[in-house]
């Protein structure tokens, strides 16, 4: 497949916007719970970093909503061989609903997408956090079952499929909760308070231990999934399946090297007791270095969904 073809086709667009709106969604979920309500306290910042999020997670879902529904007819317009028209009958889609892997995936994951947004919808009562952060990481790990690993059998297919799950999860905790983080420090950037400074680094640090934890879960499932799907240095270099690998891969590297930056220059920064120009400068750096992960994110997961188009690399390195 010619990569001018690749890039163009709509499938992949398509895959790449909703697996971004869905792990923007469970990473803004996790953020909520993991690193704003602990960091922050229940105060007027912590309201703030709540509706924040809260917002997030509802564009995110809206977003994974629609770009759900246009892969199911995408996928069912490929999977009949007709012309995206001619596939919007209610026999087709019936059919790839009820009678194809991909189809139960979609109805399941449906329904983990209703239970988050009645969540969401009741996000004031507090028993409703850990359903919607169950909810918005099933959306995401569900989409293991709908890519290569969903198709792999035995046990090499149960590594693969765990492996994947993990990848997933990982990327949406890293990854979709930037978005939040990031907002959190451009208000406190722009509040001259040194309250608000103080808990931007307190969430910075949280959010610094969760990216510690996401990052060597993505490098030891990286290697699984290249084993499984590219299986050779030859293949990695010799295929389109392994060149876009390398280039997620070097995306990846950058954003480590950007996550560094953050954790062990800009952060310390935050240290003084008293509002200075340094921090002020460092939370400035941070917002534009949590920006500059994001937009790598995305990239790395716009090369995701050209992935899981593709023929993986060992099939046709063994061809």
């Amino acid at each position: 497949m010619d990569w001018l073809e690749t890039v163009n086709d709509p499938l992949i667009v398509v895959r790449a916007i909703h697996f971004t709106a869905t792990a923007v969604t469970a990473g803004s979920m996790l953020f909520r719970v993991a690193v704003a309500e602990p960091a922050l306290g229940s105060g007027a910042p912590a309201t703030a970093a709540r509706m924040q999020s809260l917002s997030v997670a509802w564009i995110g879902l809206a977003i994974a909503a629609v770009s759900g529904a246009i892969w199911v007819l995408l996928e069912a317009a490929a999977m009949s061989g007709l012309s995206l028209s001619e596939a919007m009958t209610a026999d087709i889609l019936s059919t790839v609903l009820n009678e194809t892997q991909f189809g139960l995936v979609s109805e399941i994951r449906l329904a983990l997408a209703s239970t988050l947004a009645a969540c969401l919808a009741c996000s004031r009562m507090p028993w409703t956090r850990w359903p919607a952060l169950t909810s918005a990481f099933g959306l995401i790990a569900a989409l293991a079952w709908a890519g290569h690993a969903g198709s792999s059998v035995g046990l090499i297919g149960l590594l693969h499929l765990t492996a994947d799950v993990l990848h997933l999860t990982a990327a949406a905790a890293w990854i979709g909760a930037l978005v939040p983080l990031a907002m959190l420090l451009a208000v406190a950037r722009r509040r001259q308070d040194f309250v608000w400074t103080s808990l931007a680094r307190h969430a910075t640090q949280r959010f610094s231990t969760l990216g510690l934890l996401s990052v060597g879960v993505l490098l030891i499932t990286g290697v699984v999934n290249a084993c499984i799907l590219v299986g050779s240095f030859y293949a990695l270099q010799a295929t389109e399946y392994g060149r876009l690998v390398i280039l997620k891969t070097a995306l990846f590297a950058v954003m480590l090297l950007l996550a560094a930056a953050n954790r062990f220059w800009l952060m310390p920064q935050l240290a003084p007791l008293s509002r200075t120009d340094m921090q002020i400068d460092a939370l400035r750096r941070l917002t534009r270095n949590s920006v500059l992960e994001i937009i790598l994110g995305v990239a790395v997961i716009a090369i995701v969904g050209a992935l899981g188009i593709l023929h993986p690399a060992i099939h046709i390195a063994l061809a």
